[in-house]
């Protein structure tokens, strides 16, 4: 159900566990304005702490875009290099908070996923796109560098060499490329996108709560550490979680060959 609103930018919808965040400025293939990333921001913020909601989905509104990439018109007013920085700075926190959030974060891209557009799918756990869905860095046609982790995580997820390639030539690629190079887990056609956004979200959501943030943290902090730390963090969540009412409901409800009910404790 939609839940009454009180944003202009974004739309916000929960059923079944899985919160949906729309991007809505469809007039302008829903470029990230500095309003529209503070909705969205305020709204990952709202679904953290909504214990109803086990898993978010963030896609773009119509059929032409994810999101274009960042306000040209914003950029074009930017005054100086230490607003520049601050307007960087500012896309950099809200995609390091959809890593930190305890919940999954499955994108449904849609279209273009160009510049800030693509930096945000980037920061996903999971990204689900359409056979339509294009991807790029195309900053360096403005005289500008990704500035919302692009540069950063692009090599991460696609290797050091794509990366490059992306970055200093700006092309854009398909949703099969994306797929091909690691960018994205899955193409679906357009008209299937959102049901397997869902079914996906709903099956994450389904899942021992507890063992899910785990498994996110994990993997995101011992992706900056070494190989010796992270399995001592990959160890020490192994444990915490075998202290839990949830780890003893879901083995006792394997061996009893029922449904498990979890009750994230």
């Amino acid at each position: 159900m939609l839940s009454p609103s009180k944003y202009e930018s974004i739309l916000i919808e929960k059923s079944e566990g899985v919160a949906t965040i729309t991007l809505n400025r469809p007039n302008v293939l829903n470029a990230l304005n500095a309003a529209l990333l503070t909705e969205v921001s305020q709204a990952l913020s709202e679904l953290e702490n909504d214990e109803g909601v086990r898993a978010i989905i963030i896609t773009g509104s119509g059929e032409k875009a994810f999101a274009a990439g960042a306000d040209i018109g914003e950029l074009n007013a930017l005054p100086n290099a230490v607003e520049g920085a601050r307007k960087a700075r500012t896309g950099q926190e809200i995609t390091l908070q959809m890593e930190r959030l305890r919940k999954p974060v499955i994108m449904a891209i849609n279209g273009f996923a160009l510049g800030g557009g693509c930096e945000i799918a980037m920061a996903g756990d999971i990204r689900i796109a359409s056979e339509n869905a294009k991807f790029g860095q195309p900053e360096v046609n403005l005289g500008l560098i990704p500035g919302y982790g692009g540069s950063q995580r692009t090599p991460r997820l696609v290797g050091r060499g794509m990366a490059m390639y992306l970055c200093l030539t700006g092309e854009i690629i398909d949703a099969q490329e994306a797929l091909r190079i690691g960018l994205v887990q899955k193409v679906v056609p357009l008209a299937e996108l959102q049901n397997e956004a869902q079914r996906i979200a709903k099956l994450i959501a389904s899942k021992a709560p507890l063992a899910i943030e785990a498994c996110k943290s994990v993997m995101n902090e011992g992706a900056n550490v070494g190989l010796t730390e992270s399995l001592a963090m990959e160890a020490l969540n192994f444990g915490t979680l075998v202290n839990t009412q949830d780890f003893k409901e879901g083995t006792s409800a394997f061996l009893e060959k029922r449904k498990p009910e979890w009750k994230s404790h």
